[in-house]
């Protein structure tokens, strides 16, 4: 065998593994379908394992509580969370542009690990705090893996990736709460030791099946005390103009949606019976529009007109909630669903798409973690305010957030075509 020809093997093998041949720098990603679909499969096993604890985290918290109190306690832990993952997600995102993807995974899931673990041991209410603060503290996996997306896929193919990951969320969410049930009905520690499990074994994916992304030649060189400053990360992804408006955009839209995921039970009123068809209409079509409907429109109209589509027809669905409060229809609730859901499916991934596409590779890390510390925010206001809004009228709450929405699509209209040149 000749010295270059072994050269040469040892070359296809680091490339193959991942494994850097020059020290700590990784070599990047191919860009490889294979991976991205560990990646799927990563994302569908965390959504299962997060799923089968929702149901029970009212009993668990019961546990340390009296009935009336478990509510303001639930409401805790979901805010505690949500502010340590608006407070983590920029730094995060900030660290994984300068040490690569792979790693700030890896600290997250196991982040994701120990709090669960927590839970399930439980003990006192302050062990539950403890376990939501370190998972909220490390919770940079869904941004990171939107960065290695981006990292390994060619700009024109991130809107559909995007739609696959929503979809892998859906998919992981329609069968989770039923299998916490029936675990929970062994044990209600059990269903959070399975889903530290399963996070567990994302972790192991993750370490043996996942090379890097993000080549060394593309990553920030050093790490200052402005890396673990989140306002100065939102300082720098909201100085360029094109990326502010469409994030503006996005938290709109965000606004517009949470409204309707966090009040719309309280709002059936026609039974278990209903609210269950209604719930699987949704996990049906959020599925359905992700993986089949946008890659099939991906094909024939560009990202700009899906994205308007889709907040058209959120704006649609939303107004058709109004509608029903002035018109009892079961049909009506049923029509308004499908246009929220398929809306949201067809938007979501398409923003993220330019999202991605409005920012180098060098700070991807950064922008999708200032993405989801945004989102964070959201999931602790919204609830509060549409709660309040929705006791005076649950009619002014939804006309709000169709008001919020057509916000949106008049802006994404005058402000896409200056977003998309950059």
């Amino acid at each position: 065998m000749k010295p270059q020809d072994a050269d040469l093997k040892v070359e296809n093998f680091a490339i193959d593994t991942g494994v850097s041949l020059h020290g700590d720098n990784p070599l990047p990603n191919i860009k490889s379908k294979k991976q991205l679909w560990i990646i799927i499969g990563i994302v569908v096993l965390n959504s299962i394992g997060m799923s089968i604890v929702l149901p029970l985290l009212p009993f668990i918290v019961g546990r340390y509580l009296s009935s009336g109190q478990v509510v303001v306690g639930l409401s805790a832990l979901l805010s505690v969370f949500a502010a340590c993952t608006f407070f983590a997600a920029p730094v995060l995102g900030a660290l994984s542009d300068r040490y690569g993807r792979k790693i700030i995974l890896l600290i997250s899931l196991t982040g994701s690990v120990i709090g669960y673990v927590l839970f399930g041991i439980g003990g006192a209410l302050w062990v539950l705090f403890l376990g939501r603060i370190i998972d909220g503290l490390t919770a940079g996996n869904i941004s990171t893996l939107y960065a290695y997306i981006s990292d390994s896929t060619e700009p024109k193919e991130r809107s559909k990736w995007f739609g696959f990951i929503g979809s892998a969320m859906g998919i992981g969410k329609l069968g989770g709460p039923a299998l916490g049930g029936l675990l929970g009905s062994i044990s209600i520690a059990l269903p959070f030791y399975v889903t530290a499990g399963l996070i567990f074994l994302s972790g192991i994916a993750v370490y043996f099946l996942l090379p890097e992304s993000l080549a060394a030649d593309k990553r920030n060189k050093k790490v200052t005390l402005k890396s673990f400053n989140i306002f100065s990360h939102f300082k720098d992804i909201f100085s360029l103009k094109a990326v502010k408006l469409l994030i503006v955009v996005g938290v709109l839209f965000y606004a517009g949606l949470g409204i309707f995921q966090f009040n719309f039970i309280l709002f059936l009123k026609w039974g278990p019976a209903v609210i269950g068809a209604m719930l699987t209409l949704v996990g049906v079509f959020d599925v359905s529009t992700r993986a089949l409907l946008l890659p099939w429109l991906l094909k024939r109209f560009n990202e700009r007109s899906i994205g308007i589509a889709g907040l058209i027809g959120l704006a649609i669905g939303l107004g058709l909630i109004v509608t029903s409060t002035l018109i009892a229809s079961v049909v009506i609730i049923a029509l308004a669903i499908i246009f929220i859901i398929s809306g949201a499916g067809l938007f979501e991934p398409t923003y993220n798409g330019k999202l991605s596409q409005s920012i180098d590779e060098t700070r991807q890390g950064k922008l999708q973690g200032v993405n989801q510390s945004l989102q964070s925010a959201n999931n602790v206001l919204i609830p509060l305010v549409a709660a309040a809004i929705y006791f005076y009228s649950p009619a002014i709450l939804y006309a709000t957030a169709t008001s919020i929405v057509v916000m949106a699509v008049i802006m994404y209209l005058k402000c896409i075509p200056k977003a998309s040149s950059v």
